[in-house]
């Protein structure tokens, strides 16, 4: 078996998808709208375009000739999805789950209307104006999110009216594609949140990793940990309701299944239909295979009979706190010391304020140790790391 594989989009998760689908013996392209991203660093080829254009991306598949096509933004001409599927493409995990799921209108009409599934109280609004009556509907506090954007960009919370402008501005700025449309959801007073990793296969059961907790800061996660502890009662409900929105969306493949824990209740929150990013906690080893390896075997079809957790392990994020093109690593050396600690730098060309640009991962010194204790050791390590400008 030897696939050529279509990579759209670019990112860190896309460069441990490439390894692994790599390991395996396929062939991928990866694809992004700058040069030298992180996955195609370690790619067979590459290629720039906007991913927003559909005629060029139309070129990018005509002169590829993928058997399979695997996005990993959302800033991509989603429907020309379909069209690739008709003509024998595999578009993973399907181009109706990727066209749902980019559009957070369309993944959440279908879990509250159609699946009938706990969620937030929610409000649509395409202006400003619309969006102070949706605000009046869901409530204070609520949060502001573009229909189409990733890891937090765009999101607002609102705590009084005076909020509602910047939280509009934001979310028009930020957002992903040319979607102007928001959603308004309803605070929701969890006491948790976690990522239900979930792999349908083209033959097989659906299986699902042991749940991953994390903390967000600016909509972004900053540590995630595996396993979250929680009672059966709720793993049983969500692994119920991760299987069903699944099902519906079609296809083979990881999917990272977010979801929020009340005082009473589980509620759905969001899914992405690809490896997530609180699940690079995978990568400390915590489970037979990572997420990458899961997502390779699941498209590839080959069969994945189980998932076992091995250990307890965290991962927290390495941020840049300056600005440049220009940039060093240092204290690896320092967060290294310890032996139940790993990195991964992603090899960004450029470093922004607050940007991802590795993780630290950790994982238990021995059974009696907590996930809080890891937890506080894995950023204290990670603190350790800096990005530096040499020239200054």
């Amino acid at each position: 078996m030897k696939k050529k594989i279509l990579l759209l989009g670019s990112g860190e998760l896309g460069k441990e998808f490439v390894i692994s689908a790599q390991r395996l013996g396929q062939s991928v392209m990866a694809v992004d709208s700058y040069p030298n991203a992180p996955a195609m660093q370690v790619a067979d080829h590459c290629a720039v375009i906007n991913m927003l254009d559909g005629e060029a991306l139309d070129r990018v598949v005509s002169e590829f000739n993928p058997d399979i096509i695997v996005p990993e933004i959302e800033a991509i001409r989603t429907e020309r999805l379909f069209d690739y599927e008709a003509k024998g493409i595999q578009v993973v995990p399907s181009a109706k789950a990727v066209n749902y799921t980019m559009n957070r209108k369309q993944i959440r009409d279908l879990a509250a209307k159609d699946l009938n599934l706990k969620t937030a109280k929610y409000r649509y609004a395409t202006s400003l104006k619309e969006l102070e009556a949706a605000v009046e509907v869901v409530g204070m506090p609520c949060v502001v999110k573009p229909l189409m954007s990733s890891s937090g960009k765009g999101q607002s919370t609102i705590k009084d009216a005076s909020h509602i402008s910047d939280a509009w501005h934001n979310a028009q700025e930020k957002g992903r594609g040319d979607a102007t449309e928001v959603i308004v959801e309803a605070f929701v007073p969890f006491i948790y949140e976690f990522t239900l990793l979930t792999v349908t296969q083209k033959e097989g059961e659906t299986l699902f990793c042991a749940p991953i907790g994390h903390r967000q800061a600016n909509g972004d996660y900053q540590e995630s940990w595996q396993p979250v502890a929680m009672s059966q009662e709720i793993l049983e409900e969500a692994q119920r309701m991760a299987k069903a929105v699944t099902a519906s969306l079609t296809g083979a493949g990881l999917w990272g299944v977010e979801f929020f824990v009340t005082k009473d209740d589980v509620i759905f929150s969001e899914l992405s239909p690809r490896p997530h990013d609180t699940g690079m906690v995978t990568l400390a080893n915590t489970q037979n295979l990572n997420e990458f390896e899961l997502h390779c075997r699941a498209i590839l079809g080959l069969p994945i009979k189980e998932i076992r957790l091995l250990r307890k392990g965290v991962s927290a994020v390495v941020l840049s706190s300056i600005q440049t093109d220009n940039y060093i690593v240092s204290g690896m050396d320092m967060a290294l010391q310890n032996s139940y600690n790993d990195l991964r730098i992603f090899g960004k060309e450029q470093a922004r304020v607050g940007r991802r640009m590795g993780v630290l991962l950790a994982w238990e010194q021995s059974p009696e140790e907590t996930i809080e204790g890891i937890v506080e050791r894995a950023k204290k390590d990670a603190s350790l790391i800096k990005i530096e400008d040499p020239s200054i």
